[in-house]
């Protein structure tokens, strides 16, 4: 995953990597799809298989605009919602408004949001100061990370109890007497009330993974303890593989096109 590749660069960092690593998550066929079409049909499934309610015309809050982020927050369009993205990060922040969403801090997000996910990799994204300016019957979920994206433990503070409305979705009880509705217990919330993603997904990851395997099997003892990119002639043959099983055909280049590329 995003977070592990991070994990992993940090210990490598600081000499602590005990083995080389390929970080399948960054090869081009496992992130520019698996993260962004899988996660981003897959989060939605969950959420409207769970709740059973309407999408389009709601207000969604989608933090973070990775490739996690754009994925749910493009679906979350395609269904008829009114978007809106939180940022951190100025490039993708400014990517997010022209792409024609709403851009926005979370604390001015969150007394709009119908629907909340989060896809940031990183921890109390939605807390107390968020928490207490939501509507009633808000959907919190998360599809980025462990259940830390959104502080659990702000909101049982805020409650006076705790209900299981239905399977994977649990109430909080404000003291004013609005319920803000957690799916899954904050954690990924397409893998732990949904079907996780596509198997015509999964397809493109395992096989990276599979051949990094073959790859290290064949090169590993030569390598240093580092994390190391796919080789690209691993993600062109996973992209041409896929291609095949699609029934999809594509030009090549011709000799004095090659020629004329690589002329200076």
């Amino acid at each position: 995953t995003t977070t592990g590749v991070m994990r992993l660069k940090a210990r490598a960092k600081s000499g602590k990597l005990n083995f080389p690593m390929l970080s399948v998550n960054d090869a081009q066929c496992k992130h520019l799809f698996d993260n962004r079409y899988g996660t981003g049909q897959s989060t939605w499934d969950a959420i409207m298989h769970t709740t059973n309610l309407m999408v389009t015309g709601k207000n969604v809050v989608v933090a973070g605009f990775g490739l996690c982020g754009r994925g749910i927050a493009m679906r979350a369009k395609g269904l008829g919602a009114n978007v809106i993205i939180t940022e951190v990060d100025a490039v993708k922040a400014l990517e997010a408004s022209m792409e024609g969403y709403w851009v926005m801090p979370m604390h001015e997000a969150a007394k709009l949001g119908d629907i909340f996910v989060t896809a940031t990799g990183c921890s109390r994204v939605i807390r107390r100061e968020h928490l207490i300016n939501m509507k009633d019957g808000v959907l919190l979920s998360n599809a980025g990370h462990f259940d830390v994206e959104i502080d659990k433990q702000d909101l049982t503070d805020l409650s006076t109890k705790v209900e299981t409305r239905k399977p994977s979705i649990e109430g909080y009880y404000l003291k004013d007497g609005r319920i803000l509705n957690l799916l899954a217990e904050g954690r990924l919330v397409n893998l732990a009330a949904g079907n996780g993603h596509p198997a015509e997904i999964m397809d493109m990851s395992f096989s990276i993974q599979a051949l990094c395997l073959k790859y290290m099997a064949e090169n590993g003892n030569t390598m240093d303890k580092q994390v190391y990119d796919v080789p690209a002639e691993i993600d062109n043959m996973v992209a041409k593989m896929k291609l095949e099983g699609m029934g999809i055909q594509m030009d090549t280049l011709s000799d004095i096109q090659k020629e004329y590329l690589q002329a200076w």
